[in-house]
């Protein structure tokens, strides 16, 4: 089954999640194919740039709980992302939740629409947001960040913007996307990957310096009794035994 459709306009690959039965979750399918695609997009010199978009209601609703991929190949994805040599831009319309955070926060820019909601949920299931605090904290607002990783609370466009998760909140984001495609139309090759090095740079060395203690973090938390316990309840549709 295919759960990456993609399409070519003037240079730019649109690569539209599609597997909307699970609210687009990172399952381990659908991890390999994204890679799989910007690997494709790399290597492809006539590719100026990338649109990573949605099929239904949810550009991201984080880990497949049922299907998960191994965590260093999303964080792998996560490091693709931030590291091919051609701007990745979101567009996002729908509900952004936990692991789909980290993969938005992994992109260059990104614009989000009415649509949209946020939501770091991982300290709800007895979890952290720690392999995607390699995207995350980099781009936004700490105080926000502080807010956001313990609450788990929902917020909306306007407010990640405000934070610096996304780019622009828009009304219409195809039309506020015109100027952004525009201009990577209108740049060579070799300065959008030269300008995006630039700002990548400390990025990926915190991915070089941290990856492998995030993942082995994240892996302890997952294996916990509370954990099992958060997922058990998400799964149930009940709150969890500690909410008071």
């Amino acid at each position: 089954m295919t759960l990456i459709v993609r399409t070519e306009e003037r240079g730019v690959v649109t690569l539209t999640l599609d597997s909307p039965a699970n609210r687009n979750a990172l399952s381990a399918e659908l991890v390999e194919g994204v890679r799989d695609s910007l690997a494709a997009c790399a290597a492809d010199d006539t590719v100026r740039a990338v649109v990573l978009a949605h099929t239904g209601s949810t550009f991201c609703a984080g880990a497949d709980l049922k299907a998960p991929p191994d965590p260093g190949a999303f964080v792998g994805l996560m490091r693709e992302v931030v590291a091919l040599p051609k701007p990745v831009v979101a567009r996002v319309d729908g509900h952004v939740r936990a692991g789909g955070m980290g993969l938005l926060a992994a992109c260059d820019i990104a614009v989000a629409g009415p649509a949209s909601t946020f939501a770091l949920t991982e300290s709800r299931l007895g979890l952290a947001p720690a392999v995607i605090s390699l995207t995350l904290l980099p781009r936004m607002d700490r105080t926000a960040a502080h807010r956001y990783f313990l609450t788990g609370e929902r917020f909306d466009a306007a407010e990640a913007a405000r934070t610096g998760l996304v780019t622009e909140a828009a009304e219409d984001v195809d039309k506020a996307l015109v100027p952004v495609l525009d201009g990577v139309r209108r740049a060579s090759p070799q300065g959008l990957a030269a300008s995006k090095e630039l700002v990548t740079a400390t990025v990926l060395r915190s991915f070089d310096q941290y990856a492998e203690d995030l993942i082995a973090r994240s892996a302890e938390l997952f294996a916990s009794d509370e954990a099992r316990e958060g997922m058990t309840a998400f799964l149930e549709r009940r709150d969890p035994v500690w909410v008071r």
